[in-house]
């Protein structure tokens, strides 16, 4: 059992919001930001009984609105223990050369600049307290490039580069950084990946059991409860049938 803050990014569907339901059973104090009010609304109704949440109704790439919501924060909620950069997405699947570009943007907007910027908003209290805990979502598409990838795999990989960067930038202050790197997960990525595609999002995982996104909420979890002086710095994690970004086994 823990009082402690945690902030999560993307709370509302896939691997935030297993981790929301999960931190919530043990008891974090929860602030969960979404850009969709409705499921906001839903999670905490469902949440408020174990634990105590606020939510944030914002998109993180506009920092303007990340910085309102932030400093909207009651006082009493400011001290921010843990932050869970969990807002992303890949849009399209497209060769370099005939690539979107809204969907570039959207992915360096959400991936890249979303993260700093509600990053930018909580570090600063961290190093004041010297003290506190970073986990950025990242991906293998931020180990390993594949082909139709580039520039979400660009955008992850700079998510794997500012993790690093983080951690020795916050590592005067006590502040742990950890970064984790899912290969194939099943939520709503795919799907926004491919536009609606239904049939082409349930392809990637045909053959397989992939990850859920309660498995990376367990380890999320994990991460939290390590001792003090120990930090699980970088995680990568597959299904057993995945080997790399690229070979995946499928019965």
């Amino acid at each position: 059992m823990t009082s402690k803050i945690a902030l999560i990014t993307g709370a509302t569907a896939g691997i935030g919001e297993a981790t929301a339901r999960l931190l919530a059973r043990k008891h974090y104090r929860l602030i969960l930001c979404g850009r969709r009010q409705d499921r906001l609304e839903k999670l905490n109704a469902d949440l408020s009984a174990q634990t105590e949440v606020i939510t944030l109704c914002f998109d993180v790439r506009d920092k303007d609105a990340v910085k309102k919501s932030i400093d909207s924060l009651p006082d009493a909620w400011k001290s921010i223990d843990i932050l869970i950069n969990n807002a992303g997405n890949a849009h399209g699947f497209d060769p370099i050369q005939t690539g979107s570009l809204e969907d570039w943007d959207a992915m360096i907007d959400i991936n890249v600049k979303g993260l700093l910027y509600v990053s930018r908003e909580i570090i600063p209290g961290m190093t004041d307290r010297r003290a506190g805990h970073i986990i950025n979502l990242g991906s293998i598409a931020g180990k390993e490039v594949y082909p139709n990838g580039n520039v979400y795999c660009a955008s992850k990989f700079a998510v794997d580069a500012l993790t690093r960067g983080m951690r020795m930038d916050l590592n005067p202050f006590g502040i742990k950084v950890t970064s984790i790197n899912p290969g194939l997960v099943e939520t709503e990525f795919s799907l926004v990946r491919f536009k609606g595609d239904e049939p082409r999002a349930r392809s990637i995982y045909k053959g397989i059991e992939p990850l859920t996104a309660d498995n990376i909420a367990d380890i999320i979890e994990y991460v939290l409860s390590s001792p003090a002086h120990v930090v699980l710095a970088d995680i990568t994690v597959f299904p057993v049938a995945q080997g790399s970004s690229t070979l995946v086994r499928r019965d």
